[in-house]
C-alpha cells in the first residue's frame, strides 16, 4: 500500500490496540483495523520490526537482513549534505597518550606501548539539532575520538552517556525519526519536549533508562571540557594468545563535571548561540588545553555471566562499583582545526574503523552501527574515497587494490588492480600472523527475529540512576520531565510516561503527576520483567562528585564609571591565580572610567555579556554607578539571573545598593569583595542550598 501523506490513525485512537509485548519486553504493534500492514518499499509484509535478524538471541547480527538494510539504508541517505544527526559539532586535534599497558589483554599496540603519543582528532556534538542549531539544548553530546595509530585508525564513537534509547538497531531511524522536527510543521528544532518523540518513547520500555539520563543535568552541560566520553557498548580485546576480554571505554574531564541551571540554560542560548564552541576555541588560544583521563573496565564472560542484566544491551550500564574503571590513559586536545568545513565536517567515524587487537561484541545495536556508518558517510560525502579526505587518512601506510570511484584523489600505478596475481613484484598482500582477527567464538543457536529475554529488564538501572542522585538532582529530573511532558499536546502520552515512572520511582511518578495536574495516578504498564533493587551508585552523581575549582570557570566583573580599581585588580588577581579566565563588564565597550580618573577597558558590554556567561560574578561599583545600573534592565537581570542560577556575588558598597534595588536575596554565597578568599571558595561551587529560595521545582 502506497503511503497517502494521511496520517491513518484518528485523533483520539488506543495506542496500543492490536499490540503484544514479546519475551524481550519490547511492543509489537499489529496491523489490523484502519492499520495496514508494515511493509519493505518491496511491498513485503514484515513480521516483526522491533529485532534485526540474529545467529541466535544473544548472536550478531546476520548480512542477509534485508529488511534491516533497505531501512537503515534509506534512513542513512534522508538528508544530504549534512550529518541526520550529530549535525552541530565542536572538532579539535590533539594527542593521546597510554600511561599503562594492556598488553595482556590486547595486541593493539595503542594499548600497549605506553609513553606512546598517537595523533587525534575529536569531535563532541548535539545530536538533534542540525548544524546552525545552537550549542546548548537539552540533548545527549556525542563523543568521538579518531586515533591515528601506527596500525591504522581506530574509531571510538561515543556518546556523553553511557547508554542508549534502543537495544536494536533496526529501531534506530524510528528514534531519529520521533526526536527530530515533527514532519508536517517542521519544528521543533533540536528538542524532545514534543509529541513524536514522547509517543515513541512511552511505547518504548527500553528507553525509559536513558529517559532518566536525558532529563538529568548530564544533558545541559556548563562546558564540552566538563563532560565525561563513554563507547557505549562492550568490544572485546584480543591478545596474542587469542584470547578475548569484553571491555568498556571511558573518558574522565580533567576539570570535572559541571552543568547548568534549566533556566540558566535557555538564558545562555540566547546570549550565545556558539556558547559551547567559543569556550573551547578560546581555552585552547589561551593555552589551557582540554585534557581527559581514558578508563577501561576490563570483565570475562564468566563475570559478565553473573550480571544481574546483559551487558549487551545498550540501555544497560556496567556500574563502577560492580567493574572498577582502570585509567590507561590520557588525551589533551591542543589544536583547533585550521579550516572549519575541511576537519570538523568532512571528519567521517565509523565503529567498523579498529585496529589489530580490538574487536566487536555482540551488542545488535552495535552490529546495526558497523553497517550503518560507513553506509551514511558514502552518501553524506559522495564518493567511497572519502578515506582520501586529509582528516579521515590513515598517517600510517595503507594500500589496496580498490581503484577509481567518484573523487579519486590517489594515482595507483601498474598492471595490477587485484590479489592474488603473478605479474607484480610489489602489490599488497595479506599479513597472516599481524593482520586483523576476529575473537574465535562459537556461535549456535538457531537464527530469526527475536530480543533475549535477558534484554527484558527495562527499569531496573533507570530506578538505580534515580536513586543514586542528591536530592538537587533528583529535582531536577522531576522538573525536567514536568517541562517536557507539559509541551505534549496528547493527554495520553503523558498519562503513559507517568505509568512508566511508577516503576522507576513512586515518589518521582507522585511529582511528575502533581506537575502535570493529574487528578489521579495513571496505570503502570505491565513490567516485562521484575524490578530489582539494585545498589546506588554515587559515580552517577554531577554535583555529588563535582571537583570544588575554578579551572576551567569564567568570572564576571560588572563596572562602570567610579568603580573602584583596586578592589577590580584585586579580585581580578584571586580569580586568576585559582585558575578562572576572567572578563570585565561595563554599559560601554569602550570601558569605564574609575574612581582615580583612569580608564580600564572592558571585555564586554552589559547589555552583550550577562552573567549566564560566567560561573560566579563581582559587582564592582560606586554609589553613582549603581544608581546609574539601578535603571537599567541589562544590570538588574545580570544581578537577579546570577543570583537565580545560584552563583557566588562578590559585592562592594555600590554593588550591595544595586542588589537590594534589583531584590535579590541574602545568603551565604553573596560575599563582600573585601574578602576574596571567601568569594573565590564559594565561586568553586553553586549555592545549591539557595535554589528552594528562587524557584518552584517538581
Amino acid at each position: 500500500m502506497r503511503n497517502s501523506g494521511k496520517n491513518p490513525q484518528k485523533k483520539g485512537a488506543t495506542p496500543n490496540a492490536h499490540s503484544q509485548h514479546a519475551a524481550g519486553g519490547e511492543l509489537h504493534q499489529i496491523a489490523g483495523g484502519e492499520h495496514p500492514a508494515l511493509t519493505t518499499n518491496q511491498g513485503v509484509a514484515l513480521s516483526d520490526n522491533q529485532n534485526s535478524l540474529k545467529a541466535n538471541p544473544r548472536g550478531p547480527a546476520l548480512l542477509e537482513d534485508f529488511i534491516l538494510r533497505e531501512k537503515i539504508t534509506h534512513f542513512d541517505h534522508e538528508r544530504i549534505p549534512e550529518r541526520i544527526v550529530h549535525a552541530r559539532a565542536t572538532g579539535v586535534h590533539g594527542y593521546f597518550e597510554l600511561t599503562t599497558s594492556l598488553k595482556q589483554y590486547t595486541t593493539a599496540r595503542i594499548l600497549t606501548e605506553a609513553g606512546e603519543k598517537t595523533p587525534v582528532f575529536t569531535r563532541i556534538s548535539t545530536v538533534a539539532g542540525g548544524a546552525g542549531s545552537v550549542d546548548t539544548p537539552r540533548d545527549v553530546r556525542g563523543f568521538a575520538v579518531k586515533f591515528y595509530t601506527r596500525e591504522g585508525n581506530w574509531d571510538l564513537v561515543g556518546n556523553n552517556i553511557p547508554i542508549f534509547f534502543i537495544q536494536d538497531a533496526i529501531k534506530f531511524p524510528d528514534l531519529i525519526h520521533a526526536v527530530k522536527m515533527e514532519p508536517d510543521r517542521g519544528f521543533p528544532q533540536s528538542a524532545t519536549a514534543h509529541d513524536t518523540f514522547w509517543d515513541f518513547i512511552s511505547l518504548t520500555p527500553e528507553s525509559m533508562h536513558m529517559v532518566m539520563w536525558i532529563m538529568s543535568d548530564r544533558t545541559i552541560p556548563r562546558s564540552l571540557r566538563m563532560i565525561e566520553g563513554f563507547g557505549v557498548h562492550s568490544f572485546r580485546l584480543i591478545n596474542d594468545a587469542g584470547e578475548s576480554t569484553f571491555v568498556k571505554f571511558h573518558w574522565r574531564p580533567k576539570l570535572g563535571l559541571q552543568s547548568t541551571i534549566w533556566d540558566e540554560t535557555v538564558k545562555i542560548s540566547g546570549a550565545d548561540q556558539d556558547f559551547h564552541r567559543r569556550d573551547m576555541f578560546e581555552a585552547i588560544a589561551a593555552g589551557n588545553f582540554p585534557e581527559w583521563e581514558f578508563a577501561v573496565q576490563l570483565f570475562t564472560q564468566e563475570e559478565a555471566d553473573k550480571f544481574p542484566f546483559d551487558h549487551l544491551d545498550a540501555t544497560k550500564l556496567i556500574p563502577e562499583e560492580l567493574v572498577p574503571l582502570q585509567v590507561i590513559g590520557r588525551m589533551v586536545l591542543d589544536r583547533w582545526p585550521n579550516n572549519f568545513f575541511a576537519e570538523t565536517e568532512q571528519v567521517a567515524y565509523c565503529p567498523s574503523h579498529v585496529v589489530p587487537g580490538i574487536d566487536f561484541s555482540n551488542d545488535p545495536l552495535l552490529q546495526g552501527r558497523l553497517f550503518s556508518y560507513l553506509d551514511t558517510q558514502l552518501s553524506r560525502l559522495g564518493s567511497p574515497n572519502f578515506h582520501q579526505i586529509p582528516v579521515n587518512a590513515p598517517k600510517c601506510p595503507f594500500a589496496n587494490h580498490q581503484r577509481d570511484g567518484h573523487m579519486q584523489m590517489a594515482q595507483p600505478a601498474g598492471r595490477v588492480g587485484y590479489e592474488p596475481n603473478s605479474l607484480s613484484e610489489n602489490s599488497p598482500r595479506e599479513t597472516p600472523v599481524k593482520g586483523f582477527h576476529s575473537a574465535a567464538v562459537t556461535e549456535t543457536g538457531e537464527k530469526g527475529r527475536i530480543r533475549a529475554g535477558s534484554f527484558a529488564d527495562h527499569y531496573s538501572q533507570a530506578r538505580q540512576f534515580y536513586l543514586s542522585q542528591t536530592t538537587y538532582e533528583q529535582a531536577h529530573i522531576a522538573s525536567a520531565l514536568v517541562f517536557e511532558l507539559s509541551k505534549v499536546e496528547h493527554v495520553h502520552v503523558r498519562e503513559a510516561m507517568v505509568g512508566h515512572l511508577r516503576h522507576i520511582e513512586a515518589d518521582l511518578a507522585k511529582r511528575v503527576a502533581a506537575g502535570l495536574g493529574f487528578d489521579k495516578m495513571p496505570a503502570a504498564p505491565v513490567a516485562a520483567a521484575p524490578v530489582q533493587e539494585m545498589e546506588p551508585s554515587p559515580a552517577l552523581q554531577i554535583i555529588g562528585k563535582m571537583k570544588p575549582t575554578l579551572m576551567g570557570r569564567a568570572i564576571g566583573i560588572l563596572i562602570a564609571d567610579g568603580s573602584d580599581g583596586a578592589v577590580i585588580k584585586k579580585i581580578k588577581k584571586a580569580a586568576t591565580d585559582a585558575g578562572a579566565s576572567v572578563k570585565l563588564v561595563a554599559p560601554k565597550v569602550g570601558g569605564a572610567k574609575l574612581a582615580d580618573g583612569s580608564m580600564l577597558a572592558a571585555d564586554g558590554q552589559l547589555a552583550g555579556t550577562p552573567s549566564v556567561l560566567f560561573d560566579a560574578v563581582a559587582v564592582i561599583l560606586s554609589d553613582a554607578g549603581a544608581k546609574a545600573l539601578s535603571v537599567e534592565g541589562a544590570a538588574i537581570d545580570f544581578v537577579r539571573d546570577a543570583f537565580g542560577h545560584l552563583k557566588a556575588i562578590a559585592v562592594d558598597k555600590g554593588g550591595q545598593a544595586l542588589l537590594k534595588m534589583a531584590h535579590v536575596g541574602q545568603d551565604a554565597g553573596i560575599v563582600d569583595s573585601n574578602d576574596k578568599d571567601a568569594f573565590i571558595a564559594a565561586a568553586k561551587t553553586r549555592q545549591w542550598d539557595r535554589e528552594k529560595s528562587v524557584r518552584t521545582l517538581a
